[in-house]
């Protein structure tokens, strides 16, 4: 697969972990070792689940694969690049090769870079010296010193002078919206519509998006060409998260941390009428453009009525959760809208970044909600086209909540 001549990595870790291999690029060696069932409370960590873990214990299985990802997205990688026959059932995760273990040592380089000169804090990471190449360049590009450089934003935004406030952007978006009274009255929506993966994953499928106030939501999508493979669904209940993804390491699992953090934000999110109670510590940036998030041509080619490559200008919010979810908010400048959710979470290598693009929004009881949602992480990205979207209807609460086991690969 391509994107912009360059090598897509098959999906992996944050939000769905998808695809054969879920990005364990280098330090896992993983076959799934005898599985010890976990309490809600005590999620289980890397080294219960997976063999040969040496660089990463102590961490939950979530953490885990972001981390992985962050790997795959800063090389360029899949999960083949580092792991023996994987995305064939000849997989063997817990080989060792020569790539994992150079793997290992990097980590334990990066960590004592950022130990020994910046305090612990994660200033270098597999990304700052990497961008998408195996070997980092290591001899300035004429090209790129006297040609115009992409414009990368800081993840932490400075507040702008003269900006406009936090809070009247996101009265705007609130006005935009519907109204205070009108979101106030919403209670919950049901979507449905087609999703579509990478290729690899075995193109499109059903979507059910559901959703009840305050915080519950879940997304389920169902491959129904696939004989055999079940759904992937995420799901948050108002405490607990899940994942579950066909053709991956694990099967289902609990989220914790900034995973269980941004599942939250995500279900608290879908009813914007509570947007300024759900973020703290507001601040705007300047007023920038961004650009529709390119998608493989796996995607593209079964989505050609999806137009992408639209820019935008945006005001521009962040702010932090309950427990320091650090969140980034892009808002049409002329409708008010959001049109992008940028949020960070922690892995032991760096933070791990998820984006969600909404667009088409439509009028729907007299609230404008987006029938157009594209979810991407490090190295996978679902893009879901709603064809329906019916509000305050009654919902199937055990959708929030476990999915039901599917046998791990």
């Amino acid at each position: 697969m391509t994107l912009s001549g360059q090598r897509m990595r098959l999906k992996s870790g944050r939000g769905i972990l998808a695809a054969a291999g879920i990005a364990v690029v280098g330090l896992i060696g993983a076959g799934l070792a005898s599985a010890q069932s976990a309490s809600q409370e005590k999620p289980l960590l890397a080294e219960e689940v997976f063999k040969n873990v040496q660089a990463l214990k102590g961490i939950p299985v979530d953490d885990f694969l972001g981390t992985m990802g962050i790997m795959a997205a800063a090389l360029q990688f899949d999960c083949s690049d580092c792991h023996v026959g994987a995305g064939t059932d000849k997989v063997d995760w817990a080989a060792d090769t020569p790539r994992k273990r150079t793997a290992r040592a990097m980590v334990n380089m990066v960590a004592a870079i950022n130990r020994n000169n910046f305090g612990g804090r994660q200033l270098v990471t597999c990304w700052t010296c990497h961008r998408n190449r195996d070997k980092p360049l290591v001899t300035p590009v004429m090209a790129t010193i006297y040609g115009m450089p992409p414009f990368e934003p800081d993840d932490i935004v400075v507040q702008a002078p003269g900006a406009p406030s936090a809070e009247s952007i996101l009265d705007k978006y609130i006005q935009a919206a519907g109204g205070a009274q009108r979101l106030a009255g919403l209670t919950s929506f049901v979507g449905k519509g087609t999703s579509v993966s990478f290729g690899g994953f075995g193109g499109g499928g059903d979507v059910e998006i559901v959703a009840k106030a305050p915080d519950k939501r879940a997304t389920i999508i169902l491959f129904k060409e696939e004989t055999g493979r079940g759904d992937q669904i995420r799901t948050y209940d108002g405490r607990t998260g899940w994942v579950r993804t066909p053709l991956n390491v694990l099967g289902e699992f609990q989220l914790t941390g900034t995973d269980l953090d941004g599942a939250r934000f995500d279900a608290q999110l879908s009813f914007p009428g509570q947007i300024k109670q759900i973020l703290t510590n507001l601040k705007t940036g300047p007023p920038t453009s961004i650009t529709d998030l390119p998608a493989p041509s796996s995607q593209s080619s079964l989505q050609q009525d999806v137009t992408l490559g639209q820019t935008h200008v945006v005001d521009v919010v962040q702010g932090t959760g309950p427990r320091g979810l650090l969140v980034t908010l892009y808002f049409d400048k002329e409708s008010g809208l959001l049109l992008r959710e940028l949020r960070y979470g922690g892995s032991p290598i760096g933070r791990i970044p998820t984006q969600i693009d909404f667009a088409d929004y439509r009028d729907v009881s007299g609230i404008k909600l987006p029938f157009r949602i594209t979810y991407a992480w490090l190295d996978g990205r679902d893009s879901i086209v709603l064809n329906d979207i019916k509000t305050n209807v009654p919902v199937d609460e055990t959708k929030f909540g476990k999915p039901a086991p599917l046998k791990p690969r």
